[in-house]
C-alpha cells in the first residue's frame, strides 16, 4: 500500500472526459456515504492525451449531476508509468484501456490492475461502453448505472483491504 492506512484508486478510460471522471465522481460520493473518504483517495486519467487539461464532456457532467455526482471540477490527464508507484488499484473501463495500461505497468507492480466492472461482474470481462459518440443521454446513463454497480463491489473490496492493514 502506498501510504499507511490509505488506499489509492485510479480510474482509467481513453480520453479521461467521460467514463473515468464519472467513475471518480461516483466512487468519491460512495466513499463519503460509507465514511471512507479519508482512507481512500481517487483520481482518474486517460490512456491518450487528447483532452489533457479539459473538463469532462458536458454530457457526462450533466448526467452525473442529475444522478447526484459533481465532476465539473475534474480535469483530464494522461496515465503514466509513475501512476503505478502511487495507486493500489488501477481500474480500466475496457479491454483496450487495460491493454494500454499493461504496456505502462512496471514488472514489480503489486497492486490491482483490472477492469472496473470485474467488481460487478467477476470473470465476465465486461466493459463500460464509451458514450462519447452516442446520441442523447441514454449511453451516459448506462455508464453511470454500470459504474455504480462496480463501485458497490469495489467498496466492499476496499473495506476488506483496509481491515487487513
Amino acid at each position: 500500500m502506498s501510504q499507511s492506512q490509505q488506499l489509492n484508486v485510479l480510474m482509467v478510460c481513453l480520453g479521461n472526459i467521460c467514463r473515468s471522471p464519472t467513475a471518480q465522481g461516483v466512487l468519491e460520493a460512495r466513499l463519503e456515504q460509507a465514511g471512507l473518504q479519508h482512507q481512500v483517495r481517487v483520481d482518474s486519467a486517460g490512456t491518450a492525451a487528447w483532452h489533457t487539461g479539459k473538463a469532462p464532456d458536458p454530457r457526462s457532467q450533466q448526467v452525473a449531476l442529475q444522478r447526484g455526482y459533481t465532476i465539473s471540477h475534474l480535469r483530464a490527464r494522461q496515465a503514466t508509468r509513475e501512476d503505478f508507484e502511487h495507486f493500489d488499484y488501477v481500474l480500466a473501463m475496457d479491454a483496450d484501456n487495460l491493454n494500454d495500461l499493461r504496456v505502462l505497468e512496471p514488472a514489480h507492480y503489486a497492486g490491482e490492475l483490472k477492469l472496473l466492472l470485474d467488481y460487478a461482474f467477476p470473470g465476465q470481462q465486461k466493459a463500460v461502453p464509451d458514450p462519447y459518440y452516442t446520441q442523447g443521454d441514454a449511453g451516459f446513463h448506462q455508464v453511470v448505472d454500470l459504474i455504480e454497480q462496480a463501485c458497490d463491489g469495489l467498496i466492499e473490496d476496499l473495506k476488506k483491504r483496509l481491515k487487513a492493514t
